[in-house]
């Protein structure tokens, strides 16, 4: 190969994505220089520069498609980036060092050397990576030098790189190492690309000699350092937004050891860790393999964003799958696959990084914290186990694995004495992971221990996520090796589905404990009362192990627990709360969020469904801890209310019977309520007050928005409409409420009015009084899911009051500000629209399950409006990028929808609407 240098070739890198020529031509270019050498210096260089912008726009051209016939061919396709680079900054300097600043005899101080540092330094590029460059002077920089650094960088510069540079002599660099750990790693990984080589020799030979040597424990204590801060910015692996090169379990993770390797083993390749004991042949397979899907799905963010870009937004994570060659299958999207294998590798360097660590502490090179030192206290141990850098070890290895329960009973003996296992451990389960059979698992020991490590420690996600992580739970119970590492395509879920499973776990054991008493003191209570923990947490830890699969999961998961609890060792009654717990473990949370608990029929139905107040305990506890195990902010008030209310009428009609929720009854109870809160209003206008509402009034609203709604209807005047904003702090709401003449439409129009102020409606009532008014209840938050600040209620209510008013045409306004944000547009949320006259003895109701998007409830009410329907309230749950609006809806007569062809009608009217609406948030 022809390299473009004449002093020092450009270091010649392996295998390449495609040939070296087609990258960049060495010949065109040296014909080119000479052209340029002729001219004038000031052609010279634009000759050269127009040259190189073609090549470099073929060269990445021919290297992008090739990557993209062979998606995962990631190591030659770095490597042909980094080629290009050296190819570009090579010509840089000679067009520099030959016509612009020729120097036929330089002096001893007038040499340069060109150095590659950083990722570049190391080989690896993305289509987008910086070009970090040090240029490397003997002395103090000279005018030539400096004329040609110059120079080369604005050459660079005019190809669209984006370089880092710094012109140091040795000296400098020795000194900025020793003080920034960042410096330091960047010329870790130089690698000399041209000019003098006996300076770069010299710089070699200084770093290892006056900055590495004996500062190893300094440089691992800092990258330690660097990496958990780094993990507490990016958060943890099972993101569902990961950053490919920052997040945990990200390439970043992986070079960290690479560069400890090199700074202590002087190692030029991963592959040398292996003879050093680093890591087994198994282990570096493992290495290479994430690394290059790692990289792999680096170089396609960055050619499909075509940007430097490494977050694997939702957006980027669909055209990355797509790029990669994955497929739709067996009821899974491409995308969910994708993802499923990007967190298996990064749970795979989350080991790597535990083995090489062990390592480093069996040398002595990773310091223990200075309390741990001081302070440290150890406890006793069982027989077979011993303790080394302060965690549980195994003491003989083939002791252990003569019985095959030992695997069982490590996770055991590491939660009593609160130890973390020893890497060396972790490695000897992995690698045996084939004594987990079907004699272990129907052992009744074996069942005993699994049960024990969930029930009897008070931190059993402990357990379960490293179980998980190695393996052992999937062995244990293979049914639930589907669900590892199994991405959830959708804005709801923060976790993977085994991830998900273990944070609802980790709840349940923490409520138990008596840590979230003031946040869920409904289900400390019940817990409190007592309740089969062992059901519960079975059926915690299986409630999703039928996700991922085209049947609907909660019915095949339980199907699937009729195999699997008997295995784990419960008897027959409790494998059959455990299979009603999985099978309806949805419902109690869509009753409370999707229907009316204000309608006694949702109480009734629900209250059948359950029959047992043991079963309304358990399924709440774990309706409670599935939400929370979702993500960290998917709980709050507004679901703590619905959850709660519906738990308290349910249990009440368990206990009491059904007549407890008799309409008449609990109008009655309302209205005296209400005479309690007035008790200072005259006796006439008290009973003018309760006798204008029907009967669904009383029922559906706290006595507090009685009040409220009792003060507008006195003072209203002839054509008024009047509003009360206020914060409904229990429920993280702003409660909205309308009082005006009633009239067709004024739903639409309210709710018009509330998406052109950017408010989300979480739930809305109305109803009509006897004397013509129309009252209306709305729930609403600010775009951050919270109660509007009391200081924005007067703006608030203003641009509402325009709105009603008819100051601004509501659908001109809402069209130029309804739009669907980028990383969004990738999720399929199909649209489910359902009319059922059986959940309410008064209403249709119609549930319209979709997309969400800004507006949406302002467009279905319109159509409904539109069609004469009178909505008497609206309940909206949103789930991430999906939203079920829940209208409960009489015809102009009073009656529900029977006749299939109205239905049908409506059905249409509203599709229609939804896909004007998406069309519009499509721009």
């Amino acid at each position: 190969m022809t390299d473009v240098t004449e002093a020092a070739p450009v270091p010649v890198l392996p295998e390449l994505i495609c040939p070296r020529q087609d990258i960049f031509d060495t010949t065109a270019f040296e014909a080119i220089l000479a052209d340029a050498q002729a001219l004038p210096p000031s052609e010279g260089r634009a000759l050269v520069v127009a040259h190189l912008r073609a090549v470099q726009k073929a060269g990445r051209a021919a290297i992008a498609d090739a990557f993209r016939a062979n998606p995962f061919r990631s190591r030659p396709t770095t490597r042909a980036y980094t080629y290009l680079t050296d190819q570009l900054v090579a010509a840089a300097v000679r067009t520099a060092e030959t016509c612009m600043h020729p120097n036929p005899n330089p002096t001893t101080g007038e040499r340069l050397a060109v150095i590659a540092v950083g990722g570049y330094g190391r080989g690896e590029m993305a289509p987008f990576s910086d070009v970090d460059l040090l240029f490397l002077t003997p002395y103090k920089i000279t005018a030539w030098a400096e004329n040609v650094i110059e120079t080369t960088l604005y050459i660079l510069w005019d190809l669209k790189l984006k370089v880092g540079h710094a012109s140091r002599t040795v000296r400098d660099c020795i000194r900025l190492g020793g003080e920034d750990f960042t410096i330091r790693t960047a010329m870790l990984e130089h690698r000399f690309l041209m000019g003098d080589a006996t300076l770069a020799d010299t710089f070699d030979q200084s770093l290892r000699a006056d900055l590495f040597q004996g500062s190893e424990r300094e440089f691992i204590e800092a990258k330690l350092a660097e990496r958990d801060n780094r993990h507490k910015r990016q958060g943890q692996r099972y993101v569902v937004e990961p950053n490919v090169k920052e997040a945990k379990g990200g390439l970043r993770d992986l070079q960290s050891l690479f560069w400890i390797g090199k700074y202590i083993h002087k190692v030029q390749d991963a592959a040398e860790l292996v003879p050093l004991g680093l890591f087994t042949e198994d282990e570096f397979r493992s290495f290479v393999g994430a690394e290059d899907f790692l990289w792999a799905t680096r170089c396609h963010l960055h050619l499909i964003s075509n940007r430097p870009t490494d977050q694997l937004t939702f957006d980027m994570q669909a055209s990355v799958a797509e790029a990669m060659g994955y497929q739709d299958k067996a009821g899974r999207r491409a995308v969910e696959q994708f993802m499923q294998d990007y967190f298996r590798h990064a749970t795979e360097v989350g080991d790597l990084t535990r083995i090489f660590l062990t390592k480093l502490e069996a040398v002595h090179l990773k310091a223990e914290p200075l309390l741990e030192r001081l302070f440290k206290r150890r406890p006793k141990v069982k027989d077979g186990y011993e303790v080394i850098h302060n965690r549980l070890a195994i003491a003989d290895e083939a002791g252990f694995l003569s019985d095959k329960l030992n695997l069982l009973r490590l996770f055991e003996e590491a939660l009593r004495t609160g130890m973390l296992i020893h890497p060396d451990a972790m490695r000897l389960v992995k690698s045996n992971l084939d004594l987990i059979d079907d004699e272990m698992r129907n052992d009744p020991e074996a069942q005993r221990r699994f049960l024990d490590l969930l029930l009897k420690h008070g931190n059993p996600e402990r357990a379960l996520r490293r179980m998980n992580e190695l393996g052992v739970l999937s062995a244990f119970i293979p049914e639930f090796e589907h669900i590892v590492a199994m991405m959830q395509f959708n804005m709801y879920h923060s976790y993977t589905v085994d991830e998900h499973i273990i944070q609802c776990v980790a709840q349940l054991a923490m409520i138990e404990k008596g840590e979230l008493v003031e946040d869920l003191p409904g289900a400390s209570s019940i817990l409190k009362t007592g309740v089969n923990r062992k059901v519960l947490y079975v059926a915690l830890l299986l409630h999703d192990i039928g996700k991922g699969r085209e049947e609907d999961h909660s019915i095949l998961g339980a199907q699937m627990v009729r195999k699997i609890a008997p295995r784990l060792g419960l008897k027959q009654d409790e494998v059959d709360t455990v299979e009603w717990l999985v099978r309806y473990h949805l419902l109690m949370s869509d009753m409370a969020q999707k229907r009316d608990i204000a309608d006694p029929r949702t109480v009734r139905d629900f209250a059948k469904a359950v029959q047992t107040v043991k079963r309304l305990d358990l399924l709440c506890v774990l309706t409670v801890c599935d939400i929370r195990g979702v993500g960290p902010t998917t709980w709050n008030n507004w679901k703590a209310v619905l959850i709660r209310a519906l738990y308290r009428q349910t249990k009440r009609a368990l206990e009491d019977g059904m007549e407890a929720l008799n309409r008449d009854n609990r109008g009655a109870e309302a209205k005296k309520a209400l005479r309690a809160a007035l008790s200072n209003w005259p006796r006439k206008d008290l009973q003018v007050e309760t006798a204008r509402h029907y009967a669904p009034y009383w029922q559906g609203l706290h006595v507090t928005a009685h009040v409220t709604i009792a003060k507008l209807l006195c003072d209203i005047g002839e054509n008024e409409i009047a509003m009360d904003l206020h914060p409904d702090e229990d429920r993280d709401a702003t409660r909205a409420c309308f009082v005006m003449p009633d009239h067709p439409g004024i739903f639409a129009r309210l709710t018009g009015a509330l998406a052109l102020v950017g408010a989300n409606v979480v739930d809305a009532r109305s109803y009509t009084t006897k004397d013509g008014y129309v009252t209306d209840a709305f729930w609403i938050q600010d775009a951050e899911g919270n109660p509007y600040d009391p200081s924005r209620l007067p703006r608030l209510r203003k641009m509402i009051e325009r709105t009603l008013a008819g100051e601004v045409v509501t659908q001109d306004a809402i069209r130029d500000r309804d739009r669907v944000k980028k990383r969004e547009k990738a999720f399929r949320v199909p649209t489910h629209i359902t009319f059922d006259n059986e959940g309410s003895d008064i209403y249709t109701i119609i549930e319209v399950d979709t997309r969400d998007r800004p507006g949406l409830l302002h467009d279905l009410s319109r159509a409904l409006a539109g069609s004469n329907v009178y909505i008497a309230n609206a309940v909206i749950a949103t789930y991430g990028e999906q939203v079920v609006d829940t209208f409960y809806v009489k015809d102009m007569f009073g009656l529900k929808y029977y006749s299939e062809g109205k239905q049908k009608t409506l059905e249409k009217r509203l599709r229609e609407a939804i896909s004007e609406g998406a069309e519009r948030a499509a721009g």
